[in-house]
C-alpha cells in the first residue's frame, strides 16, 4: 500500500444539504466534491471529482431509509463508491456510517434465519474497505465479530447525558432500560450522568419479552418513584417499546420521563411515543435524517463527533477530543 498523503478527503454521500453542511463546518475543512448521476431506470453514477490516488479517504453516509433513497439504494451507492475509489488507487479507505443497517440481524432466532449483518459486513469487506466508524451499534460485540477490517465505535452518551441533564432540575436520577438486553447501554449512560454531574444516579430496567412480533411483560426492576427517569434505547422505531417503558415510569410514580435514543427511524406509529402524554421530553440524534419537526422532540447534532473522530484518525490536531474511540 502506497504512503499517504497528509491531508484527508472527505466525501459525503448523505442527500440532505444540512448534515454535510454541518459536518463540514465540524471540520473546518472543504468537502470533496463528486459527481452523482441518477438514470431513468433506478440506476446510479458516482464519480469523484479529484483525484483519491494514494490519498487516505472517507466516505461519510447515513444508511436509514428516507423518501426518495430507500436504506438498500444508499447501501448500494457506498458499496459501489468505496469500490470505486479502492480502483482508482485510494490509499485507505473509512466508511463512516452513523447509522449501521441490519445491525439488528445479528444471529439465528430461528430455523433458517439469515444473519444479515454478516453478510453486510462481507459485502464492506468484499469492496475493499479498510475501516468502518459506526456510532451505538445494536449489539457492539456482534458488530466488532462480523467485521473483521478495523472497527471505530463511537458513543453518544456524552450528548445525550449533557441534554438530559438541562432537563432533570434537582431531581433523583434514575437510567432506565426497557428491557434487560439493553442493561449494559444504560449502564454506561448512568456512569455517564454521573460523571458529567457529580450526582448519583440510579438505574432500573423493565422485564419484557419478544415473542411472533408480540411484546409481553412490563415490571420495572427499580425504584422510580419522585425520581427523573431517563429511558434509553439504541433506536427507536414503532416506538412500542418506549411507549409501554412511559407507561410503566407512570404507574411507578416517576415524576418526570424523558426518553433517548441514538437513531431515530420513526416508522409508523411512532408518533404515539412522541405525543404520549407521560413523556416530558424524547432526544434523538441526526444519525438518521428526521422528517419532520416535533414540539417534544430535540434532535442533536452528529456531526462534532464524527468530524472529532474523522480529523483524529487522520492525524489532525483536535481541540475537543471525544473519550477514547472504542472506551
Amino acid at each position: 500500500m502506497s504512503a499517504l498523503n497528509s491531508d484527508p478527503l472527505i466525501f459525503v454521500l448523505d442527500h440532505e444539504a444540512a448534515f454535510g453542511n454541518g459536518l463540514q463546518h465540524a471540520l473546518a475543512l472543504d468537502l470533496a466534491p463528486l459527481e452523482l448521476r441518477a438514470f431513468e431506470d433506478g440506476e446510479h453514477k458516482l464519480r469523484p471529482q479529484v483525484s483519491v490516488r494514494g490519498r487516505d479517504v472517507y466516505l461519510v453516509h447515513r444508511l436509514a431509509g428516507s423518501p426518495g433513497l430507500s436504506t438498500n439504494d444508499g447501501l448500494l451507492r457506498l458499496l459501489f463508491f468505496i469500490a470505486t475509489v479502492r480502483d482508482l488507487g485510494a490509499a485507505r479507505i473509512t466508511a463512516v456510517v452513523p447509522y449501521l443497517p441490519y445491525a439488528r440481524k445479528d444471529r439465528r432466532t430461528k430455523p433458517r434465519d439469515p444473519v444479515n449483518l454478516r453478510y453486510l459486513a462481507q459485502l464492506f469487506e468484499a469492496m475493499g474497505l479498510d475501516r468502518l466508524v459506526t456510532v451505538d451499534a445494536h449489539n457492539q460485540a456482534a458488530v466488532e465479530n462480523a467485521f473483521r477490517c478495523e472497527l471505530i465505535h463511537l458513543e453518544a452518551r456524552h450528548t445525550l447525558a449533557t441534554a438530559a441533564l438541562a432537563l432533570a432540575d434537582d431531581l433523583p436520577l434514575v437510567v432506565l432500560s426497557p428491557d434487560t438486553g439493553g442493561v449494559k447501554r444504560a449502564e454506561r449512560l448512568r456512569e455517564g450522568l454521573q460523571e458529567f454531574s457529580g450526582r448519583d444516579a440510579g438505574l432500573a430496567f423493565l422485564e419484557k419479552h419478544r415473542s411472533e412480533g408480540m411484546v409481553r411483560g412490563d415490571a420495572v426492576v427499580g425504584d422510580l418513584r419522585d425520581r427523573f427517569v431517563l429511558i434509553v434505547d439504541d433506536l427507536i422505531a414503532s416506538g412500542t417499546t418506549m411507549r409501554r417503558a412511559v407507561d410503566a415510569c407512570q404507574r411507578a410514580g416517576a415524576a418526570r420521563v424523558v426518553a433517548c435514543a441514538t437513531h431515530a427511524l420513526f416508522a409508523e406509529g411512532s408518533r404515539q411515543l412522541i405525543e404520549h402524554p407521560g413523556l416530558h421530553r424524547l432526544l434523538v440524534m441526526n444519525t438518521v435524517a428526521v422528517p419532520e419537526s416535533w414540539p417534544n422532540v430535540d434532535v442533536l447534532p452528529v456531526e462534532p463527533q464524527l468530524a472529532r473522530t474523522v480529523l483524529a484518525l487522520a492525524g489532525r490536531t483536535v481541540d475537543e477530543p471525544d473519550p477514547p474511540l472504542n472506551g
